[in-house]
């Protein structure tokens, strides 16, 4: 199946990540302080701690909001313009899926470069950005090389919290992600209305499904060689399942074969998938709702037999950035379907 390599990549990239966020004109220090900004007087200077390739954490000062950002990545991207920066926007790269209608108008500005996928080092120095915005993995050694050379030359860096490896990935950290770029470029408000959106539909959720018994979920991936990847509670997915009120099948998030799902036989069972650029939408999802709703092995299961097989893009529950909350009303339609949601 083509999404099973989207997984393979996207873990590749998770695995290998850290985060740290720059500043135009400091040098970064390795300092174990939690991922906040620094109180300031008036707006600029804001200090922000991120991580850099190894995870550590490192503090990077801005004087003011980047003019040259080089944003790679979807939920970079999205981001981006989710928050109205796209006028910050050198170049970007990176996309696995066409961004929201809703966000095509500031698409259009952000320099979009669709021959490349992620650009290399000396691509990225001669562009001469003051900001760098992607996943962890990109500032590896084979790719653009770790933070801490980019933020001697004054270029300020942020890796999308969940990328970070050895960490659990969490709904907070995306609202962690969203914030302090708000805060380094002075679009706070509009930062919080997005947090606020997400939390809203966690809170409504929770609030219409007061009283119910708890929903057993599993969020799973068939791969092409029969296993079942299983997002545990280590993952975004997990972690949203469980804000929302619902119970992990399998908290354990390692793979499983199909006698194992059958075991766990969870209320309602989500199926991720990812359609490449160039591959028909349509048939990557219905080759994976397929994979679970019709194999004999899994027909037993209560969400076949209840009609309680749904699909949920990755794009919307890993590293999603603004695309969380379609993640979260996703999950709350399939979790609750009779509530109003």
């Amino acid at each position: 199946m083509k999404n099973t390599k989207t997984l393979a990549a996207l873990t590749a990239l998770a695995l290998t990540v850290s985060l740290t966020a720059c500043s135009a004109g400091k040098t970064a220090t390795t300092t174990p302080v939690p991922t906040e900004t620094q109180p300031q007087s008036g707006h600029y200077p804001v200090t922000i701690t991120n991580y850099n390739y190894a995870g550590e954490p490192v503090t990077y000062t801005y004087e003011k909001a980047p003019e040259k950002v080089v944003a790679v990545y979807q939920g970079c991207i999205e981001t981006m313009i989710a928050l109205g920066l796209e006028d910050h926007v050198l170049a970007s790269y990176g996309l696995d899926n066409e961004v929201k209608d809703e966000w095509k108008d500031g698409f259009a500005q952000m320099h979009y470069d669709e021959t490349v996928f992620a650009p290399d080092k000396e691509t990225v120095t001669l562009l001469e950005p003051d900001m760098i915005f992607s996943w962890g993995s990109y500032f590896g050694e084979k790719k653009l090389g770790d933070v801490g050379a980019w933020n001697e030359k004054g270029v300020g860096t942020y890796m999308n919290s969940n990328t970070v490896p050895g960490g659990a990935r969490t709904l907070e950290n995306e609202y962690t992600d969203i914030l302090n770029i708000g805060k380094i470029f002075d679009v706070e408000e509009k930062a919080q209305a997005l947090v606020d959106e997400m939390k809203g539909q966690v809170e409504a959720t929770l609030a219409a499904a007061q009283g119910q018994d708890p929903v057993r979920v599993a969020v799973v991936e068939p791969t092409a060689g029969g296993t079942i990847t299983n997002y545990g509670a280590d993952s975004l997915a997990g972690d949203m399942v469980t804000a929302l009120g619902g119970e992990l099948a399998r908290p354990d998030g390692s793979d499983m074969g199909k006698e194992d799902l059958v075991a766990f036989d969870p209320d309602v069972i989500f199926v991720v998938y990812m359609a490449y650029a160039g591959d028909d939408p349509d048939a990557v999802r219905a080759e994976q709702l397929a994979a679970i709703q019709d194999d004999p092995a899994l027909a037993s299961l209560s969400a076949v037999q209840s009609g309680r097989v749904h699909l949920i893009m990755l794009g919307d529950m890993y590293a999603s950035g603004p695309r969380t909350i379609d993640g979260l009303k996703t999950l709350a339609q399939g979790m609750y379907p009779g509530l109003d949601l």
